[in-house]
């Protein structure tokens, strides 16, 4: 692996020009192009194949927690906003429902290397609540022993003792959302958030035998500046976690209802959005951290930049990963899978999530079989992502194609990117160039049939 392969070059002037809108790619094609009709009964069609093939591939589970106790203005998660904690009870018995379903249609013996919980937020359970999902998980599958098991953790809303549970019951490791310790930042969306509560929640992880410590900020917040940010970035060095998160905060309310409590006007000028983010690189780099790609960094010796320097990156619906050859299960409201060659979506609402179960039906709302162009496209965006580079041979191998013909429309987008200087091409490979890796979304959109008109673009997000 090129050993360039963790530099960065933050250039503003060529960012500030290419900027666009476009997707993540936590997975290719991306979650709206899923359709109604891959149903449920697609969804157990495909996993019939795999126990005919042998169902050898590992498994990753994701569980998806809805609730939060209030609301964070800047978010985009689907997320139910309650102080009733009756209704965890209520959701729990149908996720373990969902949970034994499943597990019936895969079959006894299934392993899992890896086991995230997300939201909304995990901790809005009951630590019985959670030992029953520990439980039934045990029940159905087999934990590896040296697995990757995660939880996001909101400081605000969980006690010491919970960590420590959440430790016992094999999770070891934590993603703290922080976004910006500013006061006045945190009153403008609505998350007040001590320095003082999240580093009882670090400490508490580190006492508890957690591997790995992640830190989840926001750049481009209402009221932020590049002072303020700077101080609370200083804060979180100090803290010494294992991986950062730097999320560009997307401003999008007529897509995310909450949004429209945030006045644009306290939104960061574009310039000094960018230069937010230029500090934040120069002060993570300085500080040894690794760019690993997206928004993500973390210290040489962290799994993720191992794996990166070895070649065994994969990214999915829940950011970088080590577990590549993993099928993924999703359970619970609104949680997106991936087995073999599809993608299924759980129903976004709770009561028809409810519904379905209570019918005894996988409450998989949408889906998508990806045809032979789709497969490549997302093996190249999955190289590009996770690695910078793809090798031309290994795909005209790989999926019997000649790469720069079969790209050749791509290829001509590309050779604009050359020009720029953010890319290398050879006859053999293609490379992104250190100051490339910062718009690596814009590289990848070039493969992605599905975005060829300025509508489609429309309906994402900027870049950065």
């Amino acid at each position: 692996m090129n050993k360039a392969v963790n530099q960065l070059v933050v250039d503003l002037e060529l960012i500030r020009r290419l900027d666009k809108n476009g997707p993540r790619y936590t997975s290719y094609p991306t979650a709206d192009r899923f359709n109604d009709t891959f149903t449920a009964e697609s969804y157990r069609q495909w996993i019939e194949k795999r126990k005919a093939e042998g169902g050898a591939k590992p498994l990753s589970l994701y569980i998806h927690i809805p609730f939060c106790n209030t609301l964070c203005f800047y978010c985009a998660c689907n997320k139910i906003i309650t102080k009733d904690r009756s209704q965890s009870a209520e959701y729990v018995r149908y996720l373990i429902k969902e949970m034994e379903m499943q597990a019936a249609l895969l079959g006894p013996g299934q392993v899992v290397e890896q086991l995230h919980f997300g939201g909304g937020t995990p901790t809005f359970m009951s630590d019985d609540e959670f030992r029953q999902i520990m439980a039934a998980i045990r029940r159905h599958f087999k934990l590896v022993e040296d697995g990757e098991y995660s939880i996001e953790i909101d400081p605000r809303k969980v006690s010491n003792e919970t960590i420590e549970l959440l430790g016992s019951e094999g999770l070891n490791r934590i993603s703290v959302g922080v976004q910006d310790f500013d006061a006045e930042v945190q009153r403008a969306v609505n998350r007040i958030q001590s320095e003082e509560e999240t580093l009882r929640i670090i400490h508490a992880a580190r006492a508890n035998g957690f591997k790995s410590v992640s830190i989840d900020l926001i750049y481009g917040l209402p009221k932020q500046t590049l002072q303020g940010f700077g101080a609370t970035l200083d804060k979180i060095i100090a803290v010494d976690p294992d991986r950062l998160s730097i999320y560009n905060y997307a401003h999008m309310p007529t897509i995310f209802k909450p949004q429209r409590r945030i006045h644009e006007d306290d939104l960061p000028a574009p310039q000094t959005k960018l230069d937010i983010l230029s500090m934040a690189v120069n002060k993570l780099t300085k500080a040894g951290y690794v760019y690993i790609g997206m928004d993500h960094f973390a210290k040489p010796e962290d799994e993720l930049a191992v794996a990166q320097r070895q070649g065994r990156l994969h990214r999915n619906f829940q950011g970088y990963s080590t577990h590549s050859d993993c099928d993924l299960v999703a359970l619970g409201v609104s949680a997106i899978g991936k087995i073999g060659p599809t993608y299924s979506q759980n129903y976004r609402e709770v009561e028809e999530y409810y519904v379905a179960l209570d019918k005894d039906e996988l409450p998989i709302m949408r889906g998508l079989e990806l045809n032979a162009d789709d497969l490549v496209r997302r093996e190249i965006i999955q190289a590009l992502m996770c690695h910078f580079e793809i090798s031309k041979k290994s795909f005209d191998t790989g999926f019997q194609i000649d790469f720069d013909s079969y790209f050749s429309t791509e290829m001509g987008e590309l050779r604009e990117y050359e020009q720029e200087g953010l890319l290398e091409i050879t006859p053999e490979r293609i490379g992104v160039t250190p100051k490339g890796r910062m718009l690596i979304r814009n590289i990848c959109m070039a493969f992605d049939k599905y975005l060829r008109t300025r509508t489609e673009h429309a309906r994402y997000s900027k870049v950065i």
